[in-house]
């Protein structure tokens, strides 16, 4: 049997902790998996005092987590502290400058940094792995990068939020609004006491354009991801799309075509009878689109203990075994710069919801701007607002491109019957 694999451990939250318990529980499986023990040695977080429910005293503690990779014991790392910056990037930096390997969760770090970690583990020829950091348990790196690695990957796209799901599906099945299911989110640990990430659609941003990069071989690009959240709908907008045969989930898009990459987080409208329509609660589900082996479905746990801790130990077994691969599958140096400006989605019909003054004129501007913006419509629907004076207006235009809407919001948002701001989202033709 070859040499151990010496761990060190930080951040020691939920998954920091499934992570210790798994190694613990499974130790022999492992073992038998890679030829070679797998040994913590040192683990690092913030409160050394806290009760995490597990017996840390057979581990060496160290106070700083960037002295992590100063020791001589030490051959691999695993960083669960989570954040873009700060005392997560400073250890990831340390770590790969020293030729230490990396294994980490954290996605808004990669999809921010990840170049130049990647540019760093390349130089060092040592393994950057990151597959908990994208869709929880479910495989979606691996199986992009080198289950599909003979593909050519023409669009990625689904679920990857599980917070905003759980929120979603809730509201259609219990018939209860945003708030109400939020809060109830936030009591169960689906979401943190500061959502912002999980319901404006920025941590599925960050998956997205991680994916991106493994689907398409483009540079990272989370700037140009078009971005927006949940928290704008409503019970009456799952009631009409289930009356249009649709069920509303924030859905990540991607692309690449002649034009360039086009990267999207919205809130859309999914065909019930489509996989991604029936992942319920915080699951997770990911389509990929390559030339040979035609449409993928992958599907799973996208967050908890259990999940997360078990793609962290899936690369660590992937090291242990003599693994190695380009961070992104193709070399930082080969991946290409795509055009995000010209970039746009195919065309696909939009559904539209906003308030108006009640008067006939108010609808004689709005199919003004349709016109102006070329958009026609596949239907209108008019009723009663909240009082007197407004009225509720469901559009559904016929396909069109998102620069299009884009513009036609603009131009609605300059008028004055326009009595709140409209609410977009994409009818997914899938």
């Amino acid at each position: 049997m070859v040499q151990g694999l010496r761990i060190a451990l930080a951040g020691l939250g939920t998954v920091g902790c499934g992570v210790l318990k798994l190694l613990k529980d499974n130790a022999d499986l492992i073992e038998r998996r890679t030829g070679r023990k797998i040994e913590v040695i040192a683990i690092s977080a913030r409160n050394k005092n806290r009760d995490r429910g597990i017996d840390l005293s057979r581990y060496d503690w160290v106070d700083d987590v960037v002295d992590l990779p100063k020791r001589d014991d030490i051959d691999l790392v695993i960083e669960l502290i989570g954040g873009s910056e700060g005392p997560a990037l400073e250890l990831a930096r340390a770590c790969l400058k020293k030729g230490i390997a990396l294994i980490t969760a954290n996605k808004a770090m990669i999809a921010h940094h990840g170049m130049e970690l990647a540019e760093l583990a390349e130089s060092s020829q040592i393994p950057f792995a990151y597959e908990a950091a994208v869709a929880g348990g479910i495989p979606i790196i691996k199986g992009v990068k080198e289950g599909a690695a003979a593909n050519e990957i023409s669009q990625i796209f689904g679920i990857l939020n599980g917070t905003s799901n759980f929120i979603l599906t809730t509201m259609e099945k219990d018939k209860r609004g945003f708030e109400d299911v939020l809060a109830e989110a936030q009591a169960l640990g689906y979401a943190e006491a500061d959502p912002t990430f999980d319901i404006e659609g920025i941590d599925a941003a960050h998956k997205l354009a991680i994916l991106s990069t493994l689907a398409f071989g483009t540079k990272l690009d989370f700037d140009s991801v078009k971005t927006s959240g949940i928290q704008t709908v409503t019970l009456s907008d799952m009631q009409k799309a289930a009356q249009m045969g649709y069920k509303i989930r924030l859905i990540g898009q991607a692309k690449k075509n002649t034009q360039g990459l086009f990267q999207k987080v919205s809130p859309c409208l999914v065909p019930c009878h489509h996989p991604l329509a029936q992942a319920d609660g915080s699951l997770n589900a990911v389509v990929a689109q390559g030339n040979q082996v035609g449409r993928l479905l992958f599907e799973g746990a996208g967050a908890g203990a259990g999940p997360t801790a078990s793609a962290v130990v899936a690369d660590l077994v992937d090291i242990a075994r003599g693994g190695y691969a380009t961070p992104f599958g193709i070399p930082v140096q080969y991946l290409e710069k795509a055009d995000t400006e010209k970039a746009d989605s195919d065309k696909q019909s939009v559904y539209i919801r906003l308030s108006i003054a009640n008067t006939a004129q108010a609808v004689s501007k709005l199919v003004v701007l349709l016109a102006d913006a070329d958009i026609s419509l596949e239907s209108l629907n008019q009723q009663e607002g909240q009082d007197q004076e407004t009225s509720d207006v469901i559009l559904v235009t016929k396909a069109c491109t998102s620069e299009a809407i884009e513009n036609l919001v603009k131009a609605f948002n300059g008028l004055a019957e326009i009595k709140s701001a409209p609410v977009t989202m994409d009818i997914l033709n899938i």
